[in-house]
């Protein structure tokens, strides 16, 4: 019987082929069998040939529903588009006369992890408790898993730590949960760990250890985890390649990931292609990333909007601006439908060359409302070319629009500082102070020996600060005999030079470099990664630094990288 049933449910490819079983079920009287019709109810509700509301009509008919049946339908509820609706499927179990089990209560939160629903995860919690299934190695992952990917970390370290056994699956949820909710380093260190006590890490593994190095910049540690997936051959898998390809990438090395990219012995996907165009496209390689775009034409990938936005980006770094221009009309040629981000990275795009009407001109006929950035990439453009009226403009929409960014005030503030127009600077500054604005502090890191060191504007928290101060003085001398002159006009407040010049000297980046310098051996390459955009000063700075002391120096800043080398960076003084 349960031989022939298992025969008919394989050929059920359709809805109506479901729905002919049923009708023979019931004719049959063999329906309420409790295999017969739980098997039904999964296959309605689980399969792509199946329906759910169809499945939750089936359940209806049912006169004494099993733990069972309600389990198959909550499973299909949870894996749908509106997983939130498995818990109140999950509430109504509870209400009935039927006693939920563990796999009731894993599908349940499953549909948390989904829908990021925390509370009803915490209440869902208390209830694996008090039905005494804390023993149960797959249920405290799955709850590990949404409280990770829910943001509550702190909830998630406390199941791992209290689970007197873990298998590979935990630890990936906690390492992955880790590095998305930005706390990379605690990643990293949980990785370490995991292999300290004998475990093999796995694709999702690595996966989530390489992001939470790409966030750091850890290229040492980055470079250890690659070799790891050599040795254990997991680079046979292209989503690891992908992963990899983007740490070397967002670490600054480049070319270890074209490495990598051109090295691949998988079939390169789409994501492959776009991950590595974008990768140029961050360096401001833009004539490589466009010619890597063309290649993947003619390999017969065909080009998506994030393959778009890879090349526009490049062309927007590289200040390829008529080229980006062809790509941008090129688009719908290619069945590709210009989104939001591609006419704002266009808006950047053509505000970066000075050609600010045309910009204004787009954000305002495009076929949909522009966002914030929109208005933010055009007064960033106003502030590099000096133009007051557009910035108002631009100013006056950011606030109509409800945008509290402290950037925002801060740059109408430094334009209006760059023609002394100090009344008007003190007026945004007065804004700022009655909206509570504050502006986000820059801070840099640095990577040395595998250890993190992290710096704010001025710091002397640092074992070693006076010793870089030291070493800060010594490249004061040596900049200015090649010529330098501080730019003092990127300090926009109303003081003196020489305390301008005081302010600029110990910025973040700075620290980092000259830490870089006096902790690594000469000739090895000084990796930074600041939060902010790094200020004009800086840059002529560690140009010069890099000609003077032989060094090639990376620096990852808000929105590209820029490596210096012999006395000239890759961005070409564009960015």
């Amino acid at each position: 019987m349960h031989a022939r049933l298992d025969s008919l449910l394989q050929k059920c490819t359709s809805l109506s082929r479901i729905k002919q079983l049923q009708a023979h079920l019931l004719v049959t009287g063999q329906f309420q069998s409790t295999p017969a019709r739980t098997k039904l109810v999964e296959l309605c509700a689980l399969s792509p040939s199946g329906d759910l509301s169809f499945a939750t009509r089936v359940f209806r008919g049912i006169h004494l529903p099993s733990t069972n049946d309600f389990n198959a339908v909550l499973r299909g509820i949870a894996q749908s588009p509106e997983p939130a609706g498995a818990v109140a499927w999950y509430r109504s179990m509870l209400r009935g006369s039927r006693r939920v089990d563990a796999l009731s209560c894993s599908f349940a939160l499953k549909a948390c992890a989904r829908a990021l629903a925390i509370s009803e995860a915490m209440q869902l919690h208390s209830q694996v408790a008090r039905f005494g299934f804390c023993a149960d190695v797959l249920l405290r992952t799955t709850l590990l898993d949404v409280y990770a990917k829910g943001g509550d970390l702190d909830s998630a370290e406390k199941v791992f730590d209290e689970m007197p056994l873990r298998d590979i699956a935990s630890w990936n949820a906690l390492i992955y949960g880790l590095a998305q909710g930005h706390r990379p380093t605690e990643a990293i260190s949980l990785y370490k760990r995991m292999k300290e006590e004998g475990l093999k890490p796995n694709e999702v593994t690595v996966i989530g250890a390489l992001s939470a190095c790409s966030q750091l910049g850890a290229t040492q540690e980055g470079g250890r985890v690659h070799d790891y997936i050599r040795e254990e051959k997991l680079d046979q898998n292209v989503q690891v390649c992908n992963v990899v390809i983007d740490m070397y990438a967002k670490c600054g090395f480049v070319d270890k990931a074209y490495e990598v990219f051109d090295g691949m012995r998988s079939r390169k996907g789409l994501v492959t292609w776009n991950t590595m165009i974008m990768a140029f496209a961050m360096q401001g390689d833009g004539y490589k990333a466009i010619e890597l775009f063309k290649q993947m034409g003619q390999a017969g990938v065909e080009p998506d909007a994030v393959s778009f936005l890879a090349a526009l980006c490049a062309c927007n770094h590289a200040g390829l601006v008529e080229e980006g221009v062809r790509l941008f009309d090129s688009m719908k040629e290619c069945g590709v439908v210009p989104n939001v981000k591609h006419y704002g990275t266009v808006v950047d795009l053509l505000g970066r060359a000075g050609r600010i009407r045309e910009a204004y001109n787009i954000i305002t006929s495009m076929p949909m409302m522009p966002d914030v950035v929109f208005w933010q990439s055009l007064l960033g453009a106003c502030k590099t070319y000096g133009n007051v009226e557009m910035a108002e403009i631009a100013s006056r929409h950011l606030l109509e629009m409800g945008s509290n960014g402290c950037g925002d005030f801060v740059l109408m503030s430094n334009i209006y500082a760059a023609r002394a127009r100090w009344d008007d600077v003190g007026r945004v500054r007065e804004e700022m102070k009655n909206r509570d604005i504050k502006k986000v502090p820059g801070f840099s890191y640095i990577e040395v020996d595998g250890k993190i060191h992290k710096f704010n504007n001025g710091d002397q928290g640092h074992e070693s600060w006076q010793e870089i101060y030291r070493k800060l003085e010594e490249i004061r001398f040596k900049i200015t005999d090649h010529g330098y002159v501080a730019g003092t006009d990127f300090v926009l407040h109303d003081i003196g030079d020489e305390e301008k010049e005081m302010a600029i000297c110990y910025h973040s980046e700075k620290l980092a470099v000259a830490f870089g310098l006096i902790s690594t051996a000469e000739g090895t390459p000084i990796q930074v990664i600041k939060n902010l955009r790094i200020c004009g000063d800086c840059h002529t700075v560690i140009k010069l630094i890099s000609k003077i002391y032989n060094r090639e120096i990376i620096v990852r800043d808000r929105s590209r990288f820029h490596r210096f080398r012999e006395g000239s960076c890759s961005c070409r003084d564009y960015w």
